[in-house]
């Protein structure tokens, strides 16, 4: 192979690595969507700090949403909604990611979570639990390309 074509070949390559990156990893920007309307709610900026993810909301979709955390409870209390995390502590194990938890803003609760991808990363299934993880509520959440401003 010549020198001049392997930095092409390298620049047809970064494409399918980030593809394939984007299929096995959350970080990134997701829509979520309310599990008992269908409806978009927000988007939720997810990152990854030496292996652990958090969550943040930067930006409000539901315009009925209350825009203060008004149920929350302790320093989350009637904070603004957007700019909140509302996941924490997700680790990769697997081929899901669990241990961390969420926040339901609309309740103020707070839930042990997980989460896996699925539809070949497209979409990340959220579920919160208390207890047992058989028991709880689970919404998917949509990948998007949109990169907001943080707040």
């Amino acid at each position: 192979m010549s020198t001049l074509s392997r930095p092409f070949l390298f620049c047809l390559l970064l494409p399918l690595q980030a593809l394939a990156r984007d299929q096995t990893d959350i970080a990134g920007v997701w829509r979520s969507i309310d599990d008992q309307t269908g409806q978009p709610a927000a988007l939720v900026q997810i990152d990854a700090n030496h292996g652990v993810y958090s969550g943040k909301v930067v930006r409000v979709l539901d315009p009925k949403a209350p825009p203060l955390c008004t149920l929350c409870s302790g320093e989350r209390h009637n904070q603004p909604i957007l700019g909140m995390t509302i996941l924490t502590g997700l680790k990769h194990v697997g081929d899901a990611f669990s241990g961390g938890e969420v926040l339901d803003p609309d309740s103020g609760m707070t839930y042990r979570a997980q989460a896996r991808l699925v539809d070949a990363g497209a979409r990340l299934a959220v579920h919160g639990y208390i207890g047992l993880s058989l028991f709880g509520r689970s919404q998917l959440w949509e990948r998007t390309a949109i990169t907001p401003a943080r707040p």
